[in-house]
């Protein structure tokens, strides 16, 4: 493993909301270890370095952690992120073993532009996957080059990355491609009383004539 996913992590032994502020304020996450029938561990990581790891790897970082001198491989299962401030409020990490299998939730990215006339929607931005804990995939890509009026990808049209097994339902919809809305078809749309009358366009055109 890179030395770049190595952590140094402290124990907590204070809890509560004031010792995660405190935790925080002074450049860590609070986090749990959990997993494999062990007691949860609370600790405190390296903020910077764990958002790096973070940034890198997605967030399904695997992470080797020194606590006390113990190594532990973990997965990240879980993180919280202050939706102002944009900061690494708490996260969960699980504990791994080397060979084991674990599930995750990957993201799938669509790209290529579909045939002129067409609206693609993407209806699942992630599918769930089954993969080695060693070796997780960061996501999928999906093209949809020249997709005509009616194509639909789901999770099991996906080919997946080496090793990975998906989990999720294959009918899972994901990318959906339909006819784009004509102008008149979005008139339509517009409920009768946001149209403008008949009496408002005489009374702008009888304005208009009155400035002239």
């Amino acid at each position: 493993m890179s030395d770049q996913n190595r952590l140094t992590a402290a124990v907590r032994s204070e809890f509560g909301k004031g010792a995660a502020r405190r935790a925080r304020r002074d450049g860590n996450v609070p986090a749990v270890l959990y997993g494999h029938g062990t007691d949860p561990r609370h600790l405190n990581l390296p903020s910077l370095e764990f958002a790096a790891i973070l940034r890198a790897n997605g967030m399904n970082a695997l992470v080797e952690l020194n606590i006390d001198g113990e190594q532990q491989l973990a997965l990240t299962k879980s993180v919280v992120i202050h939706p102002i401030r944009n900061y690494i409020e708490h996260a969960d990490l699980l504990v791994v073993k080397k060979g084991e299998k674990v599930v995750v939730d990957i993201p799938v990215t669509v790209e290529g532009e579909a045939a002129p006339g067409t609206l693609v929607t993407q209806d699942a931005d992630a599918i769930s996957v089954e993969a080695d804990a060693l070796d997780i995939p960061e996501g999928i890509t999906v093209s949809i080059e020249n997709a005509e009026v009616g194509t639909q990808i789901t999770a099991g049209d996906l080919t997946l990355p080496k090793g990975a097994e998906l989990q999720s339902d294959g009918d899972l919809l994901i990318v959906n491609v339909v006819a784009a809305p004509t102008a008149a078809d979005l008139e339509e749309d517009i409920p009768e009383e946001q149209l403008p009358s008949e009496s408002l366009e005489d009374e702008a055109a009888a304005e208009a004539s009155d400035e002239s």
